[in-house]
C-alpha cells in the first residue's frame, strides 16, 4: 500500500491555494459579467433542479465554485483554509481533492433529493386545492398565479422558487472537511468566535444538530440539507478509506 507522506506542513497547501484562487475569480467575474454585460452567472452556473429548464449536468461541478455574496464566499474560503490545510498536508493533494470533490456531489444530490420531495408536496398541495397542471406551469414559466381561497401565496411562492433558485457554494464541501477535521482530530481546541474553546469533535456534533434542526425548521434561502449532504458523505467516505486502508490516513 503506498501512502502519501508529507515533506513538511504547509500553511497554503496546493490544491487549498488553488481553490482559494479558483472560488475568488468565479465571484469576480460573477459580478464583472453581471455588471458589464447583464449576464447572470448564477442562473447558468449555479445548481438547479433537474426539472428546471435552466438545468445542465455540469452544474454539479460549476456550483461549488459560485457564492452568493462576499460574506458567503469569504466564510467559505475561511474554513477551508482553516480546516483544510492540516487535511491535505496529512492527505497529500490528490486525496484530499478527491474528497472534497466527493463531498461536494454528495452535498448537491441530498440537496435535490429534498428539493424534490418538497416540491413534490407542495405540488400536491396546489393540485388538491384546485389548481391545474397548466396554471402550475404557468407559475414556474412566469411566476404570476391567481390566489384560490384557503391557499397561503407562501405557498405559491415557495413552489416558484423550488424550480428557479439555483444552488451556490462551497458549504457542502466545506462541512465534509469540517467533518473529517473533527473525526481524524477530535480532541484538537478550536476556538468559536475566536474566544470560546472547544474540542473539534463537539464543535462538529453541535454543528451537525443545529443543521439538521434548521433544514426541517427554516425556510431561509440556506441550504441546510447540502451541508449534511456534505457531512454524510465525508462520513461515508472515511469510513470506507478506514475499512480499506485501516486508518483515515
Amino acid at each position: 500500500m503506498n501512502s502519501y507522506r508529507p515533506g513538511g506542513f504547509s500553511i497554503l497547501p496546493l490544491v487549498v491555494k488553488n481553490l482559494l484562487i479558483i472560488n475568488g475569480l468565479f465571484f469576480l467575474a460573477t459580478v464583472a459579467f453581471d455588471n458589464a454585460f447583464d449576464i447572470n452567472l448564477y442562473r447558468i452556473l449555479g445548481l438547479h433542479m433537474p426539472f428546471s429548464e435552466h438545468f445542465r449536468p455540469y452544474q454539479l461541478v460549476t456550483y461549488m465554485f459560485m457564492h452568493g455574496n462576499l460574506s458567503h464566499l469569504f466564510f467559505n474560503m475561511f474554513a477551508l483554509w482553516m480546516f483544510g490545510n492540516t487535511l491535505e498536508n496529512v492527505w497529500g493533494p490528490k486525496k484530499f481533492l478527491t474528497f472534497y470533490f466527493l463531498t461536494a456531489f454528495g452535498a448537491a444530490l441530498l440537496h435535490m433529493g429534498v428539493n424534490y420531495l418538497e416540491m413534490m408536496n407542495l405540488k400536491g398541495e396546489l393540485l388538491k386545492a384546485g389548481y391545474s397542471l397548466s396554471e402550475l406551469e404557468e407559475i414556474v414559466r412566469s411566476g404570476s398565479y391567481r390566489v384560490i381561497p384557503g391557499v397561503r401565496e407562501k405557498t405559491l411562492y415557495a413552489f416558484y422558487m423550488h424550480h428557479i433558485t439555483p444552488t451556490v457554494g462551497a458549504s457542502g464541501a466545506v462541512f465534509g472537511i469540517l467533518l473529517a477535521f473533527g473525526m481524524m482530530f477530535p480532541n484538537t481546541i478550536i476556538y468559536v468566535f475566536f474566544a470560546i474553546p472547544l474540542k473539534a469533535k463537539y464543535f462538529v456534533m453541535i454543528y451537525g444538530a443545529l443543521e439538521l434542526y434548521f433544514g426541517f425548521t427554516s425556510n431561509g434561502n440556506i441550504a441546510h440539507f447540502a451541508h449534511i449532504g456534505g457531512m454524510l458523505f465525508g462520513l461515508l467516505v472515511l469510513l470506507y478509506w478506514k475499512k480499506r486502508n485501516g486508518s483515515y490516513f
